[in-house]
């Protein structure tokens, strides 16, 4: 009877003993894989954030090319507009030219205050280019 009673309290004893380990180590194993999920967790906020930055930087680098875009294409017009006044002060500079040979001094001398005018006009629209550009 007291073998049978060892046995039994022995019993016990081993059970209650592996009871304990596997109850730490099951406490251990939660504490790990709280732990993995928490750096999981961390990693992913993580990158939300940084796509969430590359998707700003990408949108602010299309507006540059935009705006840049936008002010080639002013520049590209305002340079147009200007070789177009260069090819008419031309014409009217050959026009003065013939009027001079042609011995028609009111006229030329008048051709030359349009000429200096149109100089005028131009070098002010030049300057407002150069602050529009700057």
């Amino acid at each position: 009877m007291n073998m049978l009673t060892y046995s039994i309290a022995a019993f016990l004893a081993g059970f209650v003993l592996a009871w304990i380990i596997r109850s730490l180590s099951v406490a251990k194993w939660k504490k790990q894989y709280k732990s993995a999920s928490g750096f999981l967790e961390s990693e992913r906020l993580i990158r939300e954030t940084l796509q969430k930055e590359n998707r700003h930087v990408y949108k602010a680098r299309e507006a540059a090319e935009a705006e840049w875009e936008s002010r080639l294409q002013e520049a590209q017009a305002i340079i147009k507009r200007m070789d177009e006044d260069i090819l008419l002060l031309q014409k009217s500079n050959e026009e003065t030219e013939a009027l001079l040979r042609a011995g028609e001094p009111v006229i030329h001398s008048l051709k030359l205050k349009l000429i200096e005018a149109n100089n005028t006009i131009a070098r002010y629209k030049a300057m407002l280019a150069e602050k529009v550009a700057g």
